[in-house]
């Protein structure tokens, strides 16, 4: 199996409406070996969030069916509904909910995460109000002395248009883009993550599951909370984080049965280990 990176360097119980079509499939891992095993080809592609976890879960759900093979591809979330709509590919990853434009398609939620602001790890500030970051991404506070840190100027890093993180930070502080003064435009959260790890006045905003893996890792970056509440996947979970989304699967029209049975299996109790160990929520359904 591939995994293309286009871009970049190198809830427990919890519910999210969609405004497109969203569907729950309950599925154990009985159902999903059924009586023929699925077999052929399938490619998924978009979110850079969604593609590390659909890559992990291909992984096992190949080792089940050995006559199946699953291609993962990033390159946004934007990318995912396109080549779903287009049958470019079978399978869209999408880390946000579906728009009212977007009803053509179904979405399978399989995980739940988070967004939240990341600093350098060395950076004295320990939060910010939303009035701070909304000033910070508009250009009217450009140095960390004024919200408490350190004489040293603070470098915008923003993601690239269609990016779901992209959209659900604008959606969550009421921000149109145009508004936004960036230093640097990113496209995935690895490259967003590597940019604030090596530049100490940096602040942007990621999945907080990719960005708990990555300290996990040693990457000298730090989560902010916001609204009061700490960013961690513990209060995804809970439903407490204000900035919160779901990672889905979209498909136009009914999913091939090969595409089915690979839902089923990451919607199952089966792909819950694996959703926790990307640090993300699995879905109970």
């Amino acid at each position: 199996m591939r995994w293309f990176v286009a871009v970049g360097l190198l809830v427990g119980l919890v519910s999210f409406g969609c405004d497109g079509r969203s569907v729950s499939m309950p599925a154990n891992e009985e159902q999903v070996g059924s009586d023929v095993s699925p077999r052929g080809s399938l490619t998924l592609t978009g979110s850079s969030t969604v593609a590390p976890l659909a890559q992990e879960l291909a992984l096992l759900f190949e080792r089940k069916h050995p006559e199946a093979r699953i291609d993962v591809q990033t390159g946004g979330s934007g990318k995912g509904i396109a080549d779903a709509r287009s049958g470019l590919a079978d399978v869209g990853m999408v880390s946000r909910s579906l728009k009212a434009d977007e009803s053509d398609l179904t979405a399978y939620k399989i995980a739940a995460d988070g967004v939240a602001m990341i600093v350098h790890r060395s950076n004295e500030v320990e939060s910010l109000s939303r009035e701070q970051i909304l000033a910070i991404y508009t250009g009217e506070l450009a140095n960390w002395s004024e919200v408490g840190g350190a004489d040293r100027p603070i470098v915008v890093v923003h993601k690239a248009e269609g990016r779901a993180t992209l959209e659900v930070f604008l959606e969550h502080f009421q921000l149109d883009n145009a508004m936004v003064r960036p230093d640097v435009v990113v496209g995935e959260n690895a490259h967003a993550i590597k940019t604030v790890a090596t530049t100490e006045g940096a602040i942007g905003y990621v999945s907080i599951g990719a960005a708990e893996a990555e300290i996990e890792q040693g990457e000298a970056i730090r989560l902010l909370p916001l609204g009061g509440v700490t960013a961690t996947s513990e209060h995804v979970a809970s439903g407490d984080f204000p900035m919160s989304r779901p990672l889905q699967f979209v498909v136009r029209g009914t999913p091939s049965p090969l595409a089915r049975a690979f839902i089923d299996f990451c919607q199952s109790e089966a792909a819950h280990e694996t959703i926790e160990s990307q640090f993300f929520v699995p879905i109970v359904h």
